[in-house]
């Protein structure tokens, strides 16, 4: 097949996809600042070219053919990105542009953040924009529009330049005003009080009641929570024990607000600063790479 039907001019697809969306040569000639005979002359040729009916005509009236809808979803999304991906070239043309961060809402509020400004008087002339973002470990998902990601993994993942910055470990907290009797504390007590959760990882606790050789059996769930953050507050409220990040609860085991129940506990993940590899020449995330990598993280 010539290539040539496969790869039509701009002008044609712009024309076919303001048309498409309006259901309209009309108001797409007024979108485009063109006339409506020459949308409607751009769209003809388009047809031509790919030798199929994209449109049923009847009179003034257009509707999309199936063939029609399917180029029409298709194509939206490859405009989408080609505009995207031109805002962000010109975004660029002073290496000034900014960084699209996503960060896992609790890590971001709890860590990053308070140190953004140490950021901030090395590159005064760079803005790191933060989106807080619950983050799988299909990191391709949360990163379609982001220009890179703090998350924790196992760092597998193939396309992507992953830097290791610190290894994960869960300590159980509790608040000392809810639970005096913390001290005296078995691994086997823990069973006794309503254990709180983290949506995102439902099988934490079992792993720490396997690390210490408790009946699974004995195991009092708790209320789960969307975010890490809500659940913090829900221990220092009395609701019951979490394990957390011991990363997210320094300030409050600093404090005395929360109290570390047993020794922290190796997750198997380690957060990670992650991007697409088309991404490793902005200077923006050059500057914040290598800021963030040199920072001296706790032996967490």
């Amino acid at each position: 097949m010539n290539p040539r039907r496969l790869t039509p001019s701009m002008s044609l697809l712009v024309a076919f996809e303001a048309a498409a969306r309006h259901c309209s040569f009309t108001k797409a000639a007024e979108e485009l600042a063109l006339t409506q005979s020459a949308v409607s002359r751009q769209v003809q040729t388009l047809e031509a070219q790919l030798e199929i009916e994209l449109f049923r005509r009847e009179g003034r009236k257009i509707e999309l053919t199936a063939a029609g809808a399917l180029y029409q979803h298709e194509l939206a999304a490859a405009l989408g990105r080609i505009r995207s991906a031109t805002l962000q070239a010109i975004s660029y043309k002073n290496d000034s542009g900014p960084l699209n961060l996503a960060v896992l809402p609790t890590l971001g509020s709890k860590w990053l953040l308070p140190r953004m400004h140490e950021f901030y008087a090395k590159h005064p002339d760079l803005l790191v924009h933060i989106h807080s973002r619950i983050i799988r470990e299909d990191v391709q998902s949360s990163t379609h529009d982001m220009n890179a990601i703090i998350c924790a993994g196992s760092g597998e993942w193939p396309g992507y330049i992953a830097h290791p910055l610190l290894t994960e470990k869960l300590v159980v907290i509790a608040s000392p005003t809810a639970l005096p009797e913390y001290r005296a504390m078995s691994p086997a007590n823990v069973a006794e009080h309503a254990l709180l959760n983290v949506v995102s990882r439902p099988g934490v606790w079992s792993d720490w009641f396997d690390q210490h050789n408790v009946d699974h059996r004995t195991m009092r769930s708790g209320p789960s929570f969307e975010l890490t953050a809500h659940l913090i507050q829900a221990v220092a409220a009395g609701i019951g024990i979490g394990l957390v990040p011991q990363i997210l609860v320094q300030d409050e085991l600093k404090s005395g607000d929360l109290v570390a129940l047993f020794e922290p506990m190796e997750s198997g993940r380690s957060y990670y600063l992650v991007y697409a590899t088309r991404y490793q020449h902005l200077p923006a995330l050059k500057a914040f790479s290598a800021w963030l990598l040199s920072l001296p993280f706790p032996d967490n």
